[in-house]
């Protein structure tokens, strides 16, 4: 059974191309399941509907949170797939499998006065500021994840034609684009770090786009961070993150009238269900609205 599980792995890492994070939790999630067949005394052969049923039901039961039991969910349908194409077992215990409903909370995003706010409250001076003034432009204008973001290399930045090329998630490839702030920021940014690092050999860091005072490639925390302490500056009591400008940005683009599709492709979105929940904030705000606003609401 073990060497079934690592072919499965190899086949959903290369073929697949997920990330490793995922790779991590299918691993988890099979050796579980493959632990369950044991204890119920099942094999991939004799497998039932019934019996995975039974398996994500006492899941459930120790307050797994539903992401996860969606996860593990469909973990074990595509491991059964796998089998069954690789002609290792002809039983098919996923055929009318139900998966588990998949919750997902509404994103936090920003206003676009918040938006407006939180940039304004920048100071324009200081080394640290100006960067981060870029970093937040960029994250706003495209939608990067802050992992793409702080990764960023001259290599992937076009600022003639105000674009970015993206590798993401399973080593698939996007553009975005970037607006005129974003790059008058950029290139206000690229003037401090040029005159800071103008006579210093920056070895293998050189090619990063963001970098500390030191040299180095900023960190996700530290970024995180600082922009946190703008938000308080600003006066903005959500809890921001540089996810919420990744969802901020999404939300207004489909606010003023951007394709669904479009979206999906800017963000690198897989599957167009992930995207949507977007246009669910935007409705969600509308109610908000409504109900304050409206006489009778």
């Amino acid at each position: 059974m073990q060497n079934l599980t690592d072919e499965f792995i190899k086949f959903v890492k290369f073929e697949k191309g997920l990330s490793d994070n995922t790779i991590f939790a299918y691993k988890n999630d099979l050796n579980q399941y493959i632990s369950f067949l044991k204890k119920i005394k099942k094999t991939i052969d004799d497998v039932t509907n019934e019996d995975i049923t039974e398996f994500l039901w006492q899941l459930k039961q120790q307050n797994i949170k539903p992401n996860s039991l969606y996860r593990k969910s469909s973990c074990i349908t595509q491991f059964h797939k796998f089998l069954i194409s690789e002609g290792i077992t002809k039983n098919n215990p996923i055929e009318f499998l139900s998966k588990p409903k998949l919750q997902r909370k509404l994103p936090q995003v920003l206003t676009l006065e918040e938006v407006e706010r939180l940039l304004s409250y920048i100071p324009k001076k200081k080394f640290n500021d100006i960067r981060n003034k870029a970093m937040i432009e960029v994250l706003y204008a495209t939608g990067l994840r802050v992992s793409e973001l702080v990764n960023l290399k001259f290599d992937n930045l076009d600022l003639t034609n105000r674009y970015i090329r993206i590798i993401g998630k399973g080593g698939k490839e996007r553009i975005v684009l970037l607006n005129k702030k974003s790059v008058q920021a950029l290139k206000e940014w690229l003037r401090i770090r040029e005159k800071k690092f103008a006579y210093k050999y920056l070895k293998e860091f050189d090619q990063y786009v963001f970098l500390s005072k030191l040299g180095k490639p900023i960190s996700r925390i530290d970024f995180w961070e600082q922009l946190r302490n703008y938000v308080k500056q600003a006066k903005i009591t959500k809890n921001v993150s540089p996810h919420t400008l990744r969802h901020s940005f999404a939300t207004h683009m489909l606010k003023y009238g951007a394709d669904l599709k479009v979206v999906q492709e800017l963000l690198g979105h897989s599957d167009i269900s992930t995207t949507q929940i977007y246009t669910q904030v935007d409705r969600q705000h509308l109610k908000e609205v409504h109900k304050k606003y409206h006489p009778r609401g």
